[in-house]
């Protein structure tokens, strides 16, 4: 029984996995990365299983890392700090190695560990109103530990037009930075992803899981050194002034000292 995703299997053996916090716009909660790692965990178990097809239920896909757990951070210890951000590199890494293909179907909008989830999908749709973004330097952290992934998916060039000014994109840029494959529209995002999953039904899972194995294999940006060094990363920022009063204005609904933007 699970409280955060919701898994259904059809009699071909195409997985749905549904991020299932409607009411808080799916945002990734310590609970919630832990089913999701569970979930990887069993994926690789299932002999059965040829795809898995990765949505939001809700308005949103993925809004990103949950309030509470940012509000926790913010009187964590360095040691604690280190642990909650390898729970999440590791259920990133476990669901960017599952030996089966990942494909995401996203709509409405995807911030930070949204694009994260995202770079994480093997074949990624998004909705035409999609929105898009890497915000965490507004809050004085940083992208760290979906880094690798979102650095895999795009490469270093295309990853920085958004990796550290914090602006918001729309799916056409999201295709143009290879991060999503294709806009569709929202009534045909569960269609498009399921044709894809299809496709699979023809191939032969081993084959699948070693060729997907050998294109990561070909990232050095996935190395373990890369993504301990993410993990270090955020713990490092954590510890900043900026950090400290970019996250205490967020949750004060005000601006930050560094904000010269003029705007409320």
């Amino acid at each position: 029984m699970t409280n955060t995703i919701k898994v259904e299997v059809d009699a071909r053996g195409i997985v749905s996995l549904v991020l299932n916090r409607p009411e808080k716009r799916n945002a990734l909660s310590a609970e919630m990365i832990a089913e999701l790692s569970e979930f990887a965990a069993r994926a690789r178990e299932e002999r059965d299983w040829r795809a898995i097809i990765l949505s939001g239920a809700g308005e949103v896909f993925c809004a990103g890392g949950d309030l509470e757990w940012m509000r926790q951070q913010m009187n964590a210890d360095r040691q604690t700090r280190m642990v909650e951000a390898r729970k999440l590199a590791t259920m990133l890494n476990l669901l960017n190695s599952l030996p089966l293909p990942l494909i995401g179907g996203i709509h409405g909008s995807a911030f930070g560990g949204g694009v994260g989830m995202a770079s994480v999908c093997d074949v990624a749709f998004a909705t035409p109103e999609c929105l898009f973004g890497l915000t965490e330097t507004r809050l004085g952290i940083i992208p760290a530990t979906i880094g690798p992934y979102v650095i895999a998916r795009m490469g270093e060039g295309r990853a920085r037009r958004i990796f550290m000014s914090a602006r918001r994109f729309d799916s056409a840029e999201a295709v143009d930075l290879g991060l999503v494959s294709q806009v569709v529209e929202r009534s045909a995002l569960m269609e498009a992803a399921t044709q894809e999953a299809e496709r699979y039904l023809a191939t032969a899972p081993g084959a699948v899981a070693s060729a997907k194995a050998l294109a990561r294999s070909l990232s050095r940006s996935l190395d373990p050194e890369r993504i301990e060094e993410s993990i270090t990363a955020l713990a490092d920022i954590w510890e900043q002034p900026e950090a400290q009063e970019g996250i205490a204005a967020f949750f004060e609904k005000r601006k930050p000292a560094w904000d010269r933007t003029g705007k409320s």
